[in-house]
């Protein structure tokens, strides 16, 4: 690993605003994101250049005339990375290159994301995710420009170290490896995560026998999703300032107001332009969300584009297919709104939302009333006969269900009541009209 020891790497932004290609996202507060990803991967933002194109140019996605001025910019700030704003494709990266007569590294959105996926990597789990990915994204980007590729996945960098994809060796051998050793490497990486993903179903199976409901949190990067998870159930999850500050699930029993156990679970933060290879990477871990028995969508809502983050989570949850979950709006931050007016107009645009302050913790016990009052409409009614001989399913039935009446025959337990969805199937055999 080379350690460079002059400062950070001082990086320019180019975003690109195409007429075919229409974003919610003004411009510049799509350039601010991905400043603030710059900078948690440990980069300085010396400079931007923008454009607007009908369509971008399919060599090197901006045009022939922003690239000699983004040659030029780049000599007079001594910039070490040029990073874009949309994803590049192997031809234009390689064009790109080609414009620059010196090493410098041109990375994209993607790459970046990687990156900081990458460092953020702590379980084995999340490892594999990650490296899998990046191998999918490097394959056909085999040029020059990755001779700065030789960080581990998941391991720290030095000062310098952006983009680092997790391939081993250092400098130029990295570009020796031949396609079809890492195509065998993605071949195997799926087949480990196939495992994990087993696993995890598995997982989940014994915890549906448990017959706890599984309440997921979602949301764009930043809006506070650790930061609550913490203060239900007073987990230790690194809570930060910053994009992506945790990766791995974290998962924490909590007790409703009534007296019902759930489990919360904490998932990755979404992001507008999230990596396709991400998605598909993560499926292990996204499957979080779609077997959730509810979703916990929590939004910042001191951020001036509030609406386009909660916009670009729901376009995720499609994406998952995860969009018919019943879904519980938080709109976090609370303590942080000037003007009680705006709170009072996010309402109107989410009636049905809590407000609350996680870091604070005011609020929670409104947030969890609510997710309370969702698994209850869930309920499913019924009307059972259960031998005497079947006393844990009764058990689950009390433990789980609401318990509206309860006679003992000389056949077994007559109990009518409501249970949830997942329970009904277990009952099917003893149901009565």
């Amino acid at each position: 690993m080379i350690t460079i020891d002059e400062g950070p790497e001082r990086a320019i932004l180019v975003g690109v605003e195409l007429a075919n290609r229409p974003s919610p996202w003004p411009l510049e507060d799509s350039l601010d994101e991905l400043e603030q990803l710059a900078r948690t991967a440990g980069l300085e933002v010396v400079g931007r250049v923008t454009q607007r194109l009908d369509r971008p140019n399919p060599a090197t996605f901006i045009g022939s005339g922003k690239v000699e001025e983004l040659v030029t910019l780049r000599a007079a700030l001594d910039a070490d990375v040029i990073i874009f704003d949309d994803e590049l494709s192997p031809r234009q990266q390689r064009e790109l290159e080609r414009a620059f007569d010196d090493e410098i590294k041109i990375l994209d959105r993607t790459a970046l994301i990687l990156d900081i996926f990458a460092r953020h990597a702590h379980t084995r789990e999340g490892a594999l995710q990650v490296e899998l990915a990046q191998y999918e994204y490097r394959l056909p980007r085999l040029t020059r420009a990755w001779t700065h590729l030789a960080r581990q996945v998941g391991g720290s960098a030095g000062r310098g170290g952006i983009g680092g994809v997790g391939l081993r060796g250092p400098g130029e051998t990295q570009l020796e490896v031949d396609r079809r050793e890492i195509g065998r490497r993605i071949a195997q990486l799926r087949r480990e995560l196939e495992e994990v993903r087993r696993h995890r179903h598995l997982h989940r199976q014994r915890r549906r026998q448990v017959g706890l409901p599984v309440v997921a949190i979602v949301g764009y990067t930043n809006a506070g999703k650790s930061t609550l998870l913490n203060a239900l159930s007073g987990a230790n999850v690194l809570a930060a300032d910053q994009l992506f500050a945790t990766l791995d699930p974290t998962t924490r029993r909590v007790e409703l107001p009534g007296g019902r156990q759930v489990l919360f679970t904490d998932t990755v933060g979404f992001i507008q332009k999230l990596p396709t290879q991400l998605v598909a990477a993560f499926r292990a871990t996204l499957e979080e969300v779609t077997e959730a028995d509810v979703l916990v969508h929590i939004i910042d809502i001191t951020h001036r584009l509030a609406l386009e983050q909660a916009a670009t989570v729901e376009e995720i949850l499609q994406d998952l297919g995860a969009a018919d979950k019943p879904v519980v709006i938080a709109l976090n931050k609370i303590d942080l709104v000037p003007d009680p007016a705006l709170v009072a107009e996010a309402l109107q645009v989410f009636p049905k939302a809590v407000t609350l302050s996680a870091l604070k913790k005011k609020g929670l016990d409104d947030l969890l009333a609510r997710v309370d009052e969702v698994l209850e409409e869930r309920m499913v009614p019924v009307r059972v006969l259960l031998p005497y001989e079947e006393a844990e399913l009764l058990h689950q039935l009390h433990e789980r269900g609401s318990v509206e009446r309860e006679e003992h025959t000389g056949e077994g337990t007559v109990v009518e009541g409501r249970v949830p969805p997942w329970l009904l199937a277990r009952l099917e055999g003893y149901r009565v009209d």
